[in-house]
């Protein structure tokens, strides 16, 4: 095996079909591709756009209904934004019935600049 990356084939690097369809919502739509499952400081993102602050987590429902869920998440939001970091919290309805909606918010707000750009 050569290691090639097929066209709409998913990474390895992701963990649930719901990361694998966002990043082929990326890919479709020709936005920047995020970082994949990385730390900001002591939490794991779903995906991060370091030179935007800009944090995309994908919501299943399988791991994200219920209370203690629910408030977990935005506890970690709070501490995400705490550090600078806006945080969209994306559906797989979302990711895959809502596309272009999705893309098009995305790629405005990977356009704008963050305050250290405007500095």
């Amino acid at each position: 095996m050569l290691g090639l990356r097929v066209e709409g084939e998913a990474p390895e690097r992701t963990r649930s079909e719901l990361e694998q369809a966002f990043l082929q919502l990326c890919e479709r739509y020709d936005l920047p591709m995020p970082e994949v499952n990385v730390k900001v400081a002591s939490l794991e993102v779903d995906f991060l756009w370091p030179a935007r602050r800009l944090i995309v987590e994908t919501d299943g429902y399988r791991f994200h209904r219920g209370r203690t869920a629910f408030e977990d998440d935005r506890n970690r939001d709070l501490s995400l934004r705490s550090l600078g970091y806006e945080v969209i919290r994306l559906t797989y309805r979302q990711v895959t019935d809502q596309s272009e909606r999705i893309a098009t918010i995305l790629r405005q707000l990977l356009a704008e600049p963050s305050d250290s750009d405007v500095a």
